[in-house]
């Protein structure tokens, strides 16, 4: 994997991320780093998930990778916002 892939994927995971975060309502509080991270979790999530239901994950650098990507980082922050109660960062 050269460092060209390495950079669309962050991307990917970004993008991801931050839409993610607009639909579950974290997008205020969670910020570049944290769209990053929920994306990239996110993509690892909606692989498993969708591959548990018979389906491709994550093909490539394509639109039906971010979303099974979209979709596991909606899931992840559902979770994180269950878990850490959806308090607001000081």
């Amino acid at each position: 994997m050269d460092a060209l892939s390495i950079i669309g994927w962050i991307v990917l995971g970004g993008l991801a991320g931050w839409v993610a975060s607009m639909i579950v309502g974290t997008n205020g509080r969670q910020g570049l780093l944290g769209n990053i991270v929920a994306g990239i979790i996110g993509a690892f999530v909606g692989g498993f998930i969708v591959n548990f239901f018979g389906g491709a994950g994550v093909t490539g650098f394509n639109v039906w990778s971010f979303l099974v990507a979209l979709l596991g980082a909606v899931v992840v922050l559902f979770i994180w916002r269950a878990i850490t109660g959806g308090r607001k960062a000081a």
